[in-house]
């Protein structure tokens, strides 16, 4: 169970072996050995694809929660258990899990210097907290899912442009001259070809913009706008440094793109002590960075972003 469970979360079955200090053919064995005594396929793998059965999916959340329920038995009963080595799996966005997270992840190794912690980062649509992820950081609307989930905060966004691309081109000085305007953006964002904006008395408003680029990463998105290629929308978290250096200039101070909720999403199986004790410290720790990763709305754009609804 616990080798066909590493095969799910890594993807492979050599990961698998890796993580299990074994050879491939031994995990590959063992997995087979699994399938025969079951009477079923659990993985659909050749060169091309790997991914579990409708059988596996079931089988993997059920072993997962058989031997989460079996580790915290012993962590309870055992002498050492304080010092019981474990590894806690955690999700979150790229943008968040680059910059922010890394910092609410120090006091998680001050108070649990006994946990490894494995830190998976995708923008992508996920089955959140329930491909061997223990706690995933979720911006942007939520689903229905099997989680509980708990809001952090706000993630303020900023549409921005640098001032060489500005003096090189026409003025932005009302929404509708976004459209005149390169625009770049991350694949799963504003895809509609439109910008959500609210102005300083709260009216929403879908703004058509001219998408130039695309990327599967913030990180080559923010590189653009800051070499003058397009003007486009980055986290305050990513930005909040730049703008204070010049380097990038805020677009059309009295309007603003809508914040997004980030949430802490927890499986809604009892999780161990551990997975507890981590999550009680991102929420505890999270909402703090968040506020100090902000730019004065004052500056930019003076409507209040929607509040974090009470979870």
């Amino acid at each position: 169970m616990r080798i066909f469970i590493l095969a799910v979360e890594r993807g492979s079955i050599s990961g698998a072996a890796g993580d299990a200090n074994i050879g491939q053919p031994a995990a590959s064995e063992r997995i087979e050995r699994l399938e025969k005594y079951l009477g079923c396929r659990l993985l659909l793998r050749n060169a091309r694809t790997f991914k579990c059965t409708p059988e596996g999916k079931i089988f993997y959340a059920h072993s997962k929660k058989i031997l989460a329920d079996a580790e915290q038995a012993i962590a309870e009963v055992r002498s050492d258990r304080h010092t019981l080595k474990e590894t806690i799996r955690i999700a979150a966005p790229h943008c968040i899990g680059e910059l922010l997270l890394p910092c609410a992840l120090r006091f998680v190794r001050e108070t649990c210097p006994q946990l490894d912690i494995d830190l998976a980062l995708n923008d992508g649509t996920v089955e959140r907290c329930t491909e061997g992820v223990d706690l995933s950081l979720h911006q942007g609307p939520l689903g229905d899912g099997p989680f509980h989930a708990f809001c952090l905060g706000q993630v303020q966004r900023i549409l921005v442009a640098s001032p060489d691309y500005l003096a090189r081109h026409a003025p932005i000085g009302e929404p509708r001259d976004l459209a005149e305007h390169a625009f770049v953006r991350i694949k799963s964002m504003f895809g509609t070809g439109h910008l959500p904006l609210v102005d300083e008395s709260a009216r929403h408003d879908n703004v058509p913009i001219r998408t130039s680029i695309t990327t599967n990463h913030w990180r080559a998105m923010y590189q653009m706008i800051r070499g003058g290629l397009a003007i486009g929308v980055v986290e305050a978290v990513a930005c909040v440094d730049a703008i204070a250096r010049g380097e990038l200039v805020p677009l059309l101070p009295q309007h603003g793109v809508p914040s997004q909720q980030l949430h802490l999403l927890i499986a809604q199986r009892p999780p161990p002590a551990q997975v507890r004790t981590v999550a009680d410290i991102l929420k505890q720790r999270v909402p703090d960075l968040l506020g100090t990763q902000t730019v004065d709305n004052s500056d930019l754009h003076p409507y209040r972003a929607e509040q974090c609804r009470a979870e």
